[in-house]
């Protein structure tokens, strides 16, 4: 099982129903599309500081990874990013994913709530 978050560039939606909306539409068109756009520049940082807290989980020698895919940079795509957590670490990667993309000026929404973060 997992936890998923979504990270995105753009302006905060003013609520929790339009973010999902806001979502649903970034989804529909750069995860679910047959073209794979690179991550921009915000994202593909946004991804590096992750990874500096985290290791990927192919580099993940001790088990410490709460990142469930790999490689996390495959993850993002143009200014989204949907990734999923292990569970067993969901509550603290996610507290400092979201609060990682709050200091880089991104939108954080929890799929699973379907609400913003933080």
């Amino acid at each position: 099982m997992s936890y998923d978050l979504a990270v995105w560039e753009g302006d905060r939606p003013a609520d929790h129903t339009t973010a999902g909306r806001v979502f649903r539409d970034l989804y529909d068109r750069y995860v679910d599309s047959e073209v794979e756009e690179p991550a921009t520049d915000r994202i593909a940082a946004y991804v590096t500081a992750l990874l500096e807290r985290w290791c990927d989980i192919t580099e993940d020698e001790e088990d410490t990874s709460p990142w469930s895919t790999s490689p996390l940079t495959g993850e993002a795509r143009d200014p989204l990013i949907y990734f999923p957590m292990r569970w067993s670490m969901a509550e603290e990667a996610s507290a400092y994913a979201a609060t990682l993309a709050e200091s880089m000026g991104l939108v954080c929404f929890d799929v699973q709530q379907d609400r913003l973060r933080p």
